[in-house]
């Protein structure tokens, strides 16, 4: 990875972090549990689904550069670089989360599952500042964007928070939304 790809995800992980933890400091339970709708998640659904996505990716990266790299991948991937990029932006594109990443209510304490959050970003900061993997050359693919490179991925780490984080100040700005 090159420094300057370092220092970007570096700075989506740990920014996103940070806005997730802003938005849900001090919640109280009727607002970690809140839905706007009964399909839409709660403020706690989102994290747990932040939580369970991370380890799940984290653990396709580690298995995937294992793998004999495929370099004749990297020119179909390097123009779904804006795509990555615009992850957080495009609210209007739903995506439909794997079985896997959905939200069941492992974590009913949200003060766990907020160190939950804390302890599955740490290892991902930490992957991210000391690998020396070739991550451009190895490839997973996404539910939409169709192949992505590992470091592409870690990118969408943080885009990925950082959408989840609008969607929960949408939650926030519901009328119903319950008062503190």
């Amino acid at each position: 990875m090159e420094t300057h790809e370092r220092r970007l995800v570096l700075e989506q992980l740990t920014s996103s972090e940070a806005q997730l933890l802003k938005l849900v400091d001090g919640l109280t339970p009727k607002q970690w549990s809140f839905q706007e709708t009964p399909e839409r998640w709660s403020i706690a659904g989102n994290i747990e689904h932040l939580i369970l996505f991370e380890d799940f990716i984290t653990g396709v990266i580690a298995k995937t550069i294992e793998e004999s790299p495929e370099p004749d991948k990297k020119t179909l991937a390097s123009p779904k670089e804006p795509l990555v990029l615009g992850l957080a932006n495009s609210r209007s594109t739903r995506f439909t989360a794997r079985e896997v990443v959905r939200p069941s209510g492992k974590w009913p304490d949200t003060a766990e599952m907020v160190a939950e959050l804390q302890k599955s970003r740490a290892r991902s900061i930490a992957f991210a500042s000391q690998t020396q993997a070739d991550l451009r050359s190895h490839f997973f693919p996404h539910i939409s964007f169709g192949d992505l490179d590992c470091y592409q991925w870690l990118m969408v780490l943080g885009r990925h928070s950082a959408r989840h984080a609008l969607q929960i100040e949408q939650i926030k700005a519901d009328p119903s939304y319950p008062a503190a």
